[in-house]
């Protein structure tokens, strides 16, 4: 059975998961627990004091939350945890009301590179934020609204000797019975906004993304299974934000040399990075460069914090599938409940160095947290992470870790339910501690 504290993060964890079914409903419900907690929502337009306190700021799809203690000047490092809110999935595409034959569907574009196959014959909803022509947005989620339906065995007697989906052709989910043309998709949108009236017509542009509707389950003999959709990379950003609000009361009292604890969560990492609200965008900079400016820091000094700034990449990681071992590297096999992975690639696609390798098993003894290494199989190439971005676009020093998982970029991945309280076990202590 899982330990109390474990299991009170992972039920937390699932509670943070069900509620954002999009990146721009992860963000506004981190939002919601900042502000509970005592965080300050700052505005870009807007000028900021410098000095003591707890502050977050949303841009899109995109959260940065930081903590400044007493005794912070112009050279004290950041502590910076990053992870990010999006995940594998479909995005609602222009005129989204298709269909034929009687059904109606939905016009959607593959966003990052989910497993396709996991997301047939399940009740799926439409979420993410509406635009209207005045500038005004509007959060929605349908709830089980969609579904993918597998073509019957009966019309493909072959498909369990492989099954081929064509991304245009069979993923177009169904929503409905009717004509397309005298429906209209956007409407639906329009009718689950919470708290406010509407009119589908005057919707400018939408980010809609499709999500899993079943809800987080522990399971297993002893309960040591937790299955749950975008767990890749909610597990990560859930971890940093319960950390960074444990460790918030004492960070803003403490005692010289005590760093600026920072929550980078950011969106677009499963599709490059490369926009305003991504890694490779400047949302990161522009928050230490606005913090530093309220400490008076000169160039020079900024430098100097940036300098003595640690960041550490948290991004979920693969354990080791007990069907498939021959495509892991066969000296290291990370388990479930073994805890965090430090993860390591030859070719930088994760950050980690000796320096940062230490680092991590240093916080993790000091935290009580086992960590396992994970390396890729030389022949299977890994994918990368929000870490080299970070090191790259800002000279900060980097380490890249995060919970195992089977079945990952799955509409329901699996983790262990010990690994997500280890890893914001370890954030609690490095946003406290100096590096």
């Amino acid at each position: 059975m899982p330990s109390p504290s474990a299991a009170d993060h992972i039920q937390d964890l699932g509670a943070y998961v069900s509620a954002s079914p999009s990146s721009f409903h992860a963000v506004h419900e981190a939002a919601r627990r900042l502000e509970a907690a005592g965080f300050t929502g700052l505005d870009e337009l807007e000028p900021w004091e410098g000095g003591p306190g707890r502050f977050y700021i949303v841009r899109d799809g995109a959260l940065i939350a930081w903590v400044v203690p007493e005794g912070a000047g112009p050279t004290t490092g950041f502590n910076i945890l990053g992870a990010h809110t999006d995940s594998p999935s479909f995005k609602l595409k222009p005129k989204p009301t298709t269909g034929a034959f009687g059904w109606l569907q939905a016009g959607v574009e593959v966003y990052g590179g989910p497993l396709l196959n996991s997301w047939l014959d399940r009740e799926l909803q439409l979420a993410g934020r509406l635009v209207m022509l005045d500038g005004t947005q509007h959060l929605t989620a349908t709830g089980p609204l969609l579904r993918f339906p597998q073509l019957a065995i009966h019309l493909d007697r072959n498909v369990n000797d492989g099954l081929t989906l064509d991304k245009q052709r069979h993923m177009n989910p169904v929503w409905g019975l009717g004509n397309p043309a005298d429906s209209d998709l956007l409407s639906v949108l329009a009718s689950h906004v919470p708290g406010a009236s509407v009119d589908p017509a005057l919707i400018g542009g939408y980010d809609v993304v499709i999500a899993d509707t079943q809800a987080p389950a522990v399971f297993g003999a002893n309960g040591e299974f937790f299955a749950s959709g975008r767990l890749d990379n909610l597990s990560a950003t859930h971890a940093g934000l319960t950390a960074l609000i444990a460790a918030s009361a004492s960070s803003v009292s403490g005692g010289a040399g005590a760093p600026i604890a920072v929550l980078a969560a950011f969106d677009h990492e499963e599709i490059g990075s490369n926009s305003r609200s991504g890694a490779c965008g400047p949302i990161l900079e522009d928050v230490l460069v606005r913090i530093s400016d309220g400490l008076g820091a000169t160039v020079s000094e900024r430098r100097q914090a940036l300098a003595a700034s640690f960041c550490v990449s948290a991004d979920a990681g693969h354990a080791v599938h007990p069907n498939y071992a021959e495509r892991h590297d066969p000296a290291n096999h990370p388990v479930l409940n073994g805890g965090p992975l430090l993860k390591i690639n030859a070719n930088q696609r994760y950050a980690t160095d000796a320096t940062g390798a230490a680092f991590w098993a240093r916080l993790c003894s000091e935290a009580k947290v086992p960590y396992q290494e994970f390396v890729s199989n030389n022949g299977v190439p890994c994918g990368s992470t929000i870490g080299p971005l970070t090191a790259t676009r800002l000279g900060i020093r980097t380490v890249d870790v995060g919970v195992p998982l089977l079945s990952m970029h799955s509409a329901r991945e699996l983790c262990g339910v010990e690994d997500p309280a280890f890893l914001a076990a370890a954030a609690e202590l490095f946003f406290r501690s100096g590096v």
